[in-house]
Order: structure tokens, then sequence, then C-alpha cells
């Protein structure tokens, strides 16, 4: 099975109100993402103008969350092309295995939180983009 812009989705996240200061909470495995959590990383201090990822899975699966500030999520699966823009700590992203995908517009102070499906391995990134086209058996546009 291909995986295409349509496994990709915006979840909504469990928000606790509270005068002192909100909370929201995660849970793996079906709960709130469809994977078992195996690691979790955050970006930060990203300078104006900069752009993260620019690269697709194998397969991984991510869950992006924007925990402060906001960005823009440009997702590409060979064939079509959307942007997310995050901007909530109580919603993110969830993106398949298979998916191009860029981080950028980021804001000031700007925190992206990524959970991932599994541990890092340097030999599941695909970073060049018509070597995915070639993988997802799609033709560049």
């Amino acid at each position: 099975m291909k995986t295409s812009l349509a496994d990709c989705r915006i979840i909504d996240l469990p928000k606790i109100s509270d005068p002192r200061g909100n909370l929201t909470f995660i849970e793996g495995e079906g709960r709130h993402i469809p994977f078992a959590i195996k690691r979790a990383y955050w970006i930060y201090d990203v300078p104006g103008g900069e752009k993260r990822g620019g690269h697709a899975y194998k397969e991984l699966h991510e869950f992006i969350i924007a925990l402060s500030g906001s960005f823009d999520v440009v997702l590409d699966d060979g064939n079509e092309r959307k942007v997310f823009s995050l901007n909530r700590s109580y919603f993110g992203l969830y993106v398949p295995n298979m998916v191009w995908r860029q981080l950028e517009n980021f804001s000031t102070n700007g925190v992206t939180l990524i959970l991932a499906s599994t541990a890092y391995n340097p030999d599941d990134y695909i970073r060049d983009y018509e070597q995915f086209t070639k993988e997802k058996g799609w033709h560049n546009r």
C-alpha cells in the first residue's frame, strides 16, 4: 500500500483547562496516536528563514506538535503537496512513512516536539527527492 496525503491528519489531543495553566498529554498505540512511541526529539532555536526536514522515512511514522510558537509542515507524497500550519500545543500532525516532509516558517522561539515510531536509524532516511519519487513508483510533477 502506498501512503498518501490522505493518510496524514491533524489529531486533537486532550486539553485540561485550569486557571493555573492548561495541561495536555499524549498516549500512543492507538489511544491518541496510531503507533508506539520509541523516540522523542525537539527542534528549537531555528534561525529566521531556515528550514528543517527535507526528507522522507522508509519505515518511521511521526507525530509533530508545535509546543511553542508556530511553523508550517509541507508534506508531499510524490503526487500531491499540502501545507499544515501548526500553532497550538493541544493538536499535532500525524505523518506516516514514505511522505516527504519539510518544516518552515518558524516563529521566534518556536519549539517543535516530534514523537517517532522507531529509534534513530540513518538508513531509514530518504534525503533525495528524485530517489523518493522513484521508490514511491510515481513520476515527478
